[in-house]
């Protein structure tokens, strides 16, 4: 039987509301309300539509008049990427069970809050693991090699003659790299760096990694003496009140001159000040950075300019491959958090076995 769906409610050109999609003929299967604010892959959607009703939207704020608030209030599962969920959202999603994220970080929500209304917060770790750390040793071996401030200059038309000590680089092939934070993607660093590029891996972490010490020979040292150390400090954090601004003045200062501070984890890590000041005056050789304290990094922003600093707009996941199976994951983290059937990726675990669920 042909599957016949219809739209409730007013569509929006330039709004947030795009439809609510019902479905007249698999009613007994499709028992949840779903708010959509991200677009998936056609297949992964009809997916989701065999056992939901959804709402696609652009944007999550409440204040969006009388007729996306009644949708919330209905709510009972979330789906997308990039968008607050706080406490003032929280307050109109009544029956809300559900937060799935189409990303391994969490920073867009309060998570205390989400656990205390029994909601669900899933996430997709280690689908993104290879492909990030792809990423990471990129920056390495551009920042490292200065490919792309000499891209530029093959570009510009600036290549006139032979390249002097003036264009030299760094090598990256036998250096030591420091790993702060040696979770799966600091793993996979430094499985290619040690295999690949005979690296020195030092790594400074909350607990020793015993796996990691015997796999790549890599050494636990405290954060000042892997900043001392280290010809790359790669950071591989999430942003926590622990981690926020990690990197000061004061770290930046105890880092080798000719080294190099690669960040492929969280932006507000680093306080971006300070790594400006720190590159403008020689402090550090360079740095490659994925993120940001502010996303998209401000037209005004020194790092815009500065050749010593390789800048890409946080391409972490960014393949077709790693997209697809992070969605997939989500949604499949959705559906199995709905159905009381989530084993994995949960945020808050705790909210699994609350009497009140």
């Amino acid at each position: 039987m042909a599957l016949i769906t219809s739209w409730e409610g007013t569509l929006h050109q330039n709004g947030p509301l795009i439809g609510h999609l019902h479905y007249n003929e698999r009613g007994k299967d499709m028992s949840y309300n779903i708010l959509q604010y991200a677009d998936l892959p056609a297949d992964l959607e009809e997916k989701l539509e065999h056992h939901c009703r959804i709402t696609r939207v652009k944007s999550l704020d409440p204040n969006q008049g009388d007729d996306f608030r009644s949708i919330l209030a209905k709510t009972e599962g979330l789906i997308g990427v990039g968008q607050e969920v706080g406490a003032e959202f929280l307050r109109h999603t009544p029956r809300l069970q559900v937060a799935s994220t189409i990303s391994v970080g969490y920073d867009h929500f309060e998570v205390a809050e989400l656990t205390r209304q029994g909601v669900m917060l899933m996430h997709t770790p280690e689908v993104l693991t290879e492909t990030t750390a792809d990423m990471i040793f990129t920056l390495i071996l551009c920042a490292g090699r200065r490919a792309a401030e000499l891209h530029m200059m093959v570009k510009q038309g600036d290549w006139q003659a032979a390249v002097g000590p003036e264009h030299f680089g760094t090598d990256v092939y036998g250096k030591t790299l420091g790993i702060i934070g040696l979770g799966r993607i600091g793993e996979a660093v430094a499985r290619r760096a040690h295999h690949g590029f005979n690296m020195n891996i030092l790594y400074h972490n909350r607990s020793v990694n015993k796996a990691a010490e015997a796999k790549f020979e890599a050494r636990f040292c405290n954060l000042d003496e892997l900043l001392g150390q280290s010809d790359f400090v790669c950071l591989v954090l999430p942003l926590s009140d622990q981690t926020h601004k990690l990197i000061g003045p004061d770290e930046l200062r105890k880092m080798k001159a000719d080294a190099f501070l690669i960040n492929g984890g969280r932006g507000p890590v680093i306080d971006e000040q300070a790594l400006i000041e720190a590159l403008e005056n020689g402090t550090i050789r360079g740095a490659g950075l994925d993120v940001y304290e502010q996303e998209p990094l401000p037209t005004d922003s020194p790092l815009r300019r500065l050749a010593n600093v390789v800048t890409l707009p946080h391409i972490g996941s960014a393949t077709h491959e790693t997209r697809y199976a992070m969605a997939a994951l989500a949604v499949d983290n959705l559906l199995a958090a709905l159905q009381q059937r989530a084993t994995r990726n949960c945020v808050n675990p705790e909210v699994l076995n609350r009497d009140d669920q």
